[in-house]
């Protein structure tokens, strides 16, 4: 990537989702010479979540039935940092969904707070809205069901791959299923790949809090004595901001009492006795993912380990992961995997190559510092590290030339 707003939205790809999607006929009444069963389905959606949405909301468009499958009621609550990034919204207004983030405030800027105590504050390239998934989740349920998703609340225990289809708890069937159901994906298990391992996953916890003073802006202060750790603040735009703090595990558990202990030290203006709806969450993340499908099953989303490593950011992600799988499943379901993963592939595949080089580099706290420098004396590389970070932005080899020269010499002063 070049750097520079130009270039920041990437609009030049959009139609990538009506590209994908070819009409085809809907299922006729009979199949296979029999009467279809109601839950008897073209696409399955396990979660409905961004992910699930999106795939529901896609594989309708292309003429799918589909059932849309969440273990909760909506509106919900769920836990995450809330941040809806400009690259977020390019596929919801791809996907239709123009209201998602309707009646919240935008975020024009963000500051970051290197470990060694160094900040950059900039406005983003565009700007990002912070909207509660109790909010979020539900609009985005919402628009599926209105291109004619069936939503049903139901637990999913049990996966059962076959030949044609695949089917869930002994009374459900899709030609494909979609597993969309987040870090503990039940679906992801029944394909044989376990849990994110350590320093591949991390924790985080979040709650609500009275807005700092100060301009509206998304804060993000990382951690000197953990790393890679760092806490946030993310103004809602109703006298709220989500805030947190996350950390990447390493073998020891971490207290829900050690988690506010940190959030506390990087915000000290926020009171945790104002704190509500703290809820705690894991997040799988990039740099260990399973195959993105296998026969008529596929992954999207968190189940898929889509967390950016260097932010924490998936809703990005997941609308994107959950589309390409939504137009998979209904395309082709014989095909879907092959299709599914090709999609991803041509989409996202060196971008999550950078973001894990990216995530390597900045296990070293020194990096960090070098970055957050390098972004405050020179915008082209602050872009690009919000393009890493937010969207499907790369490392290039002037940024990553401006992080070098800000890296300390044996001196301990930074190399000119």
């Amino acid at each position: 990537m070049a750097g520079g707003v130009g270039h920041t939205g990437r609009r030049g790809r959009r139609g990538w989702i009506v590209g994908a999607v070819r009409k085809r006929h809907n299922r006729a009444a009979l199949v296979g010479g029999r009467r279809a069963v109601d839950d008897e389905f073209d696409v399955v959606v396990v979660g409905a979540g961004p992910a699930g949405a999106a795939a529901a909301l896609t594989a309708c468009r292309a003429g799918a039935s589909v059932l849309l499958l969440d273990r909760a009621d909506f509106p919900r609550d769920k836990a995450c940092g809330d941040g809806i990034a400009a690259h977020a919204v390019d596929v919801l207004d791809e996907l239709g969904v123009t209201e998602a983030v309707a009646g919240y405030a935008p975020l024009p800027a963000l500051r970051m707070i290197a470990p060694g105590g160094g900040a950059v504050a900039r406005a983003l390239p565009r700007p990002a809205y912070t909207v509660p998934r109790e909010v979020f989740d539900a609009r985005l349920v919402a628009a599926a069901v209105a291109a004619g998703a069936q939503l049903r609340r139901h637990t999913v225990r049990r996966v059962e791959p076959r030949a044609d289809r695949v089917v869930l708890d002994g009374e459900l069937s899709g030609r494909v299923v979609v597993g969309a159901d987040g870090a503990g994906s039940v679906v992801r298990r029944a394909l044989g790949h376990p849990q994110n391992p350590d320093r591949h996953l991390a924790l985080a916890i979040r709650g609500y809090a009275p807005a700092l003073p100060g301009p509206s802006e998304q804060l993000i202060v990382t951690s000197k004595a953990r790393w890679p750790a760092y806490a946030w603040s993310f103004p809602i735009g109703d006298g709220r901001a989500n805030v947190g703090y996350g950390e990447v595990l390493r073998g020891e558990p971490l207290s829900r009492a050690y988690l506010l202990d940190r959030l506390a030290a990087l915000l000290p203006g926020t009171d945790l006795a104002t704190v509500t709806a703290l809820r705690a969450h894991h997040l799988p993340l990039s740099t260990h993912r399973p195959t993105p499908g296998q026969g008529r099953t596929l992954l999207a989303g968190d189940a898929l380990s889509l967390i950016n490593p260097f932010t924490g950011e998936g809703i990005f992600y997941a609308l994107l992961s959950g589309a390409l799988a939504g137009a998979a499943a209904a395309q082709a379901p014989e095909e879907a995997a092959r299709r599914y993963a090709h999609g991803l592939r041509r989409r996202l595949g060196t971008h999550l190559r950078h973001s894990s080089v990216a995530a390597w580099l900045a296990r070293r706290r020194r990096v960090v510092d070098a970055a957050v420098r390098a972004a405050r004396r020179d915008d082209r590389v602050f872009y690009d590290v919000v393009e890493l970070g937010l969207g499907d932005g790369r490392l290039t080899a002037r940024t990553l030339a401006m992080i070098g020269v800000g890296l300390p010499g044996r001196d301990g002063a930074p190399r000119r």
